[in-house]
């Protein structure tokens, strides 16, 4: 099985929830994980499992004007031409059967706060063709740059190797 992580991280929360999703996969699939900026340069090629993912900013996507918020807070190099919205937006639809995930890092809140990443991302997964394989995930992270909360890494992980079996099991079974 091939999998594909995309990603988009501010100040590198999301992609330590990348990484550590690769890490879960990787029991069960060939695994290619992507900053979106490097997806966005890359021709699309199949896989079996996409998985998409992205910081919440103003209760959603990142938008140009919040990356170029979040840049202001962080001394490292921030992409503020392209996230995920763009990325996600600009892909072509794909054939029926087309499996992906969703996931999302938010800080912890109230729950009657609205928005998420990862439900976005999963919206626009649907939009473009794409079965989801589970419901978005959003991922807590403690502050706006961080850290993650405590075991959210191994969550991710957990998450990812649930994803991969389950997706590995219907690949065989449609065999």
């Amino acid at each position: 099985m091939r999998a594909r992580v995309v990603y988009e991280s501010m100040f590198g929360n999301t992609a330590a929830v990348a990484e550590a999703i690769a890490t879960g996969l990787r029991e069960h699939a060939e695994v290619e994980v992507l900053n979106v900026v490097c997806a966005a340069e890359l021709p699309a090629q199949p896989v079996n499992l996409l998985i998409v993912g992205g910081p919440t900013h103003a209760f959603g996507l990142s938008r140009p004007r919040t990356r170029r918020t979040a840049a202001e807070q962080s001394d490292r190099p921030i992409a503020t031409d392209i996230g995920v919205r763009e990325w996600l937006d600009a892909a072509l639809p794909v054939s029926p059967g087309r499996r992906a995930a969703a996931f999302g890092t938010t800080m912890a809140k109230p729950t009657w706060l609205p928005g998420s990443a990862a439900r976005g991302i999963g919206k626009r997964l649907r939009r473009l063709g794409y079965s989801l394989a589970d419901q978005p995930v959003d991922f807590v992270v403690e502050d706006t740059t961080g850290p993650l909360g405590s075991g959210e890494l191994e969550r991710a992980r957990v998450w990812a190797a649930r994803l991969a079996h389950t997706e590995l099991d219907r690949i065989m079974h449609k065999a």
